[in-house]
């Protein structure tokens, strides 16, 4: 029998596996950015063009890590390595972020062409929060609502189910 990941982490039985998520974007996700800044300058400015867009808290989304490391405890790490964590409430709140028009025409190009950072951009699902954890540390859940309503998608989108093959 397979066990899914989710019930791994939260140490629970199969038998015991929680619903399935609703419907509703109520499935946090972390949207991780890893890799080295080769021009600070323009990653700041990057930076600014997020912030003064309002995009991420339009669509619930915020920063839960620095990008600059405090410490070391395994391996080497390149100089200007960053990695930056951005939360999001919803799988499709990340895509409206990386589809929408401001983001893809207006605040991407400040850090491409020549490039600004070689990084990775990935997603991942929120584990669970295990029972012994509840009431020990946040809910694990957003309380208010975020919505894709009203941000403009560029067209054909670079990422979601109807993305095209290959595009990015």
């Amino acid at each position: 029998m397979i066990i899914p990941i989710t019930l791994l982490l939260q140490g629970l039985p199969a038998s015991d596996a929680p619903p399935p998520p609703a419907s509703t974007c109520d499935a946090p996700v972390y949207m991780v950015v890893s890799g080295r800044t080769l021009d600070r300058d323009r990653m700041i400015a990057y930076g600014r063009a997020i912030a003064e867009s309002r995009i991420y808290e339009q669509l619930g989304g915020y920063y839960v890590t620095i990008p600059k490391p405090l410490e070391t405890f395994e391996g080497d790490v390149e100089p200007g390595h960053v990695n930056l964590t951005v939360r999001f409430p919803c799988i499709e709140n990340a895509r409206a972020f990386w589809n929408s028009r401001i983001y893809r025409e207006e605040i991407l190009p400040l850090r491409q062409d020549p490039s600004a950072g070689d990084y990775t951009v990935i997603v991942y699902a929120e584990a669970p929060l295990r029972e012994d954890m509840v009431g020990r540390v946040g809910d694990n859940r957003y309380s208010g609502a975020f919505s894709v309503d009203g941000i403009e998608q560029v067209d054909p989108p670079v990422v979601g189910p109807d993305a095209p093959e290959g595009v990015r």
